[in-house]
């Protein structure tokens, strides 16, 4: 465990005085009571982190962490005065129309919570708006400790995971329908966009579940009371949905093996047809070519249309006797 110096805090004088800081300067909300400050600032950029940096001793590599635009691993780093995490939770981006994984970092101290989410979170941001709106809110989640607030923030999110993945139940079940529909051409490209969805929510969660078993032991002296059932709560949370996607993800791949089964069923009576078909145009086509030889010996060849009516009949007779015998072995 690392040892650094207390952390600095900042002077009354130097705190912002309204939940946003004045325009041009660091974007920080704030929200203090019982004793406990929190702190969100929502895509910090190196402004931010200087305004912290100024007021709470964090190690420079968690500066570097929060600034940093490639992906983190779901991570706890405890020091002697904080602790620092990094968290991820489904986000579906409007730009791109996919799901990701949006990154949350967080500094835990005594007293003091500081949330940084990389993009906007909507449970986030709502919770927060409680918070900041109503006291009754605000003294039921921040009356206990930095920790207990941190548990409710991370459940809260745990919680907005659920309707997220009705969605995708949802689009599991219509794609299922429309297959059997006759839809199956346009079904391939909604599986292939539902499996991304399942895919990225799976790097979401996994790497994240053994980092939520240790939040409670490392924010545990933060918060007056025992929050281990609380955070077991969280876990519990974490495995349903892990459960719920293993099932999804089955379910994808296998209506995808289905999706691809009734589209070469559909092909091979398409081809079964065409092939009918040639079989019996060719014995016709054959008779056909003997009749445009310049032959005056061929039968019938000089006996005026009647001849030709004849030959008409013998090709509509033989196609009919071969679209019979096509029916009775079942071909047709």
């Amino acid at each position: 465990m690392a040892n650094l110096p207390r952390i600095r805090r900042a002077g009354a004088s130097q705190e912002p005085s309204d939940d946003v800081v004045e325009l041009g300067g660091p974007d920080v909300q704030r929200i203090e009571a019982h004793g406990l400050t929190w702190l969100n600032i929502e895509a910090p950029t190196e402004i931010e982190t200087a305004w912290l940096a100024e007021r709470y001793d964090f190690h420079s590599l968690d500066y570097e962490d929060v600034l940093s635009r490639r992906r983190q691993r779901p991570k706890i780093d405890e020091y002697d005065e904080y602790v620092f995490l990094v968290l991820y939770f489904p986000r579906f981006d409007k730009g791109t129309g996919r799901l990701q994984g949006a990154e949350l970092n967080v500094f835990v101290s005594d007293n003091l919570l500081i949330t940084l989410p990389k993009e906007p979170l909507k449970p986030l941001d709502a919770f927060w708006s409680r918070c900041n709106s109503r006291e009754d809110e605000r003294d039921r989640y921040m009356r206990q400790g930095a920790g207990y607030l941190l548990y409710e923030i991370v459940d809260a999110l745990y919680d907005y995971c659920f309707p997220i993945l009705d969605k995708i139940g949802f689009k599991l079940d219509a794609l299922e329908d429309a297959m059997f529909d006759g839809q199956s051409d346009e079904a391939v490209r909604d599986i292939s966009n539902v499996k991304q969805e399942i895919i990225n929510y799976r790097k979401t969660i996994k790497p994240q579940r053994p980092t939520l078993r240790m939040l409670e032991r490392s924010t545990q002296r933060y918060a007056p009371q025992d929050l281990e059932l609380y955070f077991d709560d969280i876990v519990d949370k974490s495995e349903r949905i892990w459960d719920l996607l293993e099932g999804y993800k089955e379910m994808a791949e296998a209506l995808e093996a289905t999706n691809e089964s009734l589209i070469t069923h559909r092909l091979n009576e398409i081809i079964k047809v065409l092939t009918m078909l040639s079989a019996v145009v060719l014995p016709l086509s054959l008779i056909a070519a003997f009749y445009g030889m310049n032959i005056d010996t061929l039968p019938l060849s000089s006996h005026g249309w009647w001849s030709f009516l004849f030959t008409i009949g013998i090709m509509v007779a033989l196609a009919g006797s071969m679209i019979a015998w096509f029916r009775r072995k079942g071909w047709l």
